[in-house]
């Protein structure tokens, strides 16, 4: 691999400042600039990181030649347009999840990175979790057999936190859950069909007119005879956080379990006689990161709970995904190669939850999928 560095900015430090040290330590990374509108905040991050660049204005740090690369964590109704005015500006992008909040900022993300060569990845969690990993090693040995069913769920109560939150409809923040049933085989959603269930607050359903509490989605997998589950909770539901994800083999399937912290639970085929539960650890993947960056798939950036982001305390740690998100995304633009999840399979993934939505408030009516969203597939040569 080049030896080059790549100079990435980091906007917005809530969730954002969990990388920071990550970059700093990554042998192809130059942590650059950190971007904030609080001056205060910014001062305090650049300062603890020894940060010299800062930018209180967005358009500002775009207009900087030095920056190679924004990793944008603000919140997610300005996903969409911070991506689209980065790779405007001539900058490759990584982004925090979901790509974006309609299906229009998603295809102008991925004709931009078609016409300008630049490089986009969501920075989705949980295809880089160790749990994640695990059962890819298990289906790239075909230790699993013949995959025949995948499911997720991603619910959370998300009562207290801020401005968009409340009411948000569960399916427009589904990458969670999406981004593993298609992750594991590389897969796409051709079509999706989606219900709503339940009902919550009467004062929630008035910011996005959305009663649903569940929303439960069937994914039909393009050119596959497989299909998913993904499922959705994030107001008024009892349940402990939980973000799963299942897949089920012809000789092996590996279950989550019920409550969090608990082992992953694996079924052996041993025909004639019944399936074999076991109880498994999932290893960790430090083994595939630089050696300076390893030491975060097991514990956050800061020393104490107290300054981590409450999405990483409230998920567990990510599964240790943060510092293979940041190789993922700097090997790609040290290689030039696509990294996982590129901007068109970001939109499949993030489309889905969208149009799922979609299909709830229409009872439940099959929708498909853009065809920006997909591959393009080669036409049948004219005999």
């Amino acid at each position: 691999m080049s030896q080059k560095k790549i100079n990435i900015a980091i906007v917005g430090l809530g969730f954002g400042a969990e990388f920071i040290p990550i970059y700093q330590r990554h042998p192809h990374a130059n942590l650059y600039a950190i971007c904030q509108r609080t001056r205060s905040k910014l001062d305090e991050i650049g300062d603890a990181f020894g940060i010299e660049k800062r930018y209180t204005s967005y358009d500002e740090l775009l207009e900087d030649p030095e920056v190679d690369a924004v990793h944008i964590n603000t919140p997610i109704p300005d996903h969409g347009i911070q991506s689209i005015k980065a790779l405007k500006a001539g900058k490759h992008v990584a982004c925090t999840v979901p790509m974006a909040t309609t299906v229009e900022e998603c295809q102008q993300i991925v004709e931009l990175t078609q016409q300008t060569g630049l490089t986009y990845m969501m920075m989705e969690t949980v295809v880089y979790a160790r749990e994640f990993l695990f059962m890819k090693e298990l289906y790239e040995k075909g230790e699993l057999g013949k995959v025949q069913f995948l499911k997720a769920s991603h619910q959370q109560d998300m009562d207290g936190w801020p401005n968009y939150w409340p009411g948000l409809p569960p399916m427009h923040y589904a990458t969670h859950c999406v981004g593993p049933v298609l992750g594991l085989t590389r897969d796409e959603a051709e079509y999706v069909s989606c219900f709503g269930s339940g009902t919550i607050r009467e004062e929630l359903q008035g910011h996005y007119n959305s009663p649903y509490a569940v929303e439960t989605t069937h994914i039909k997998f393009r050119n596959s005879d497989l299909s998913a589950q993904v499922y959705r909770s994030l107001f008024d539901v009892a349940r402990q956080y939980r973000e799963s994800f299942e897949v089920y083999g012809s000789k092996k399937s590996v279950e989550w379990p019920l409550i969090e912290g608990r082992p992953l639970v694996l079924h052996t085929a041993k025909r004639p006689e019944p399936e074999i539960p076991e109880e498994v650890e999932s290893p960790d993947y430090a083994h595939l990161l630089p050696e300076p960056i390893q030491g975060f798939t097991r514990g956050g950036v800061y020393d104490s709970d107290e300054h981590q982001h409450l999405s990483f305390t409230q998920g567990a740690g990510h599964g240790g995904s943060h510092p293979h998100l940041v190789h993922a995304f700097v090997s790609a633009l040290v290689t030039g190669e696509d990294p996982y999840p590129n901007a068109r399979q970001s939109a499949n993934i993030t489309c889905v939850g969208i149009l799922a939505h979609e299909s709830a408030k229409r009872g439940g009516e099959i929708i498909r999928l853009p065809e920006f969203t997909l591959t393009p597939q080669m036409e049948s040569a004219v005999l």
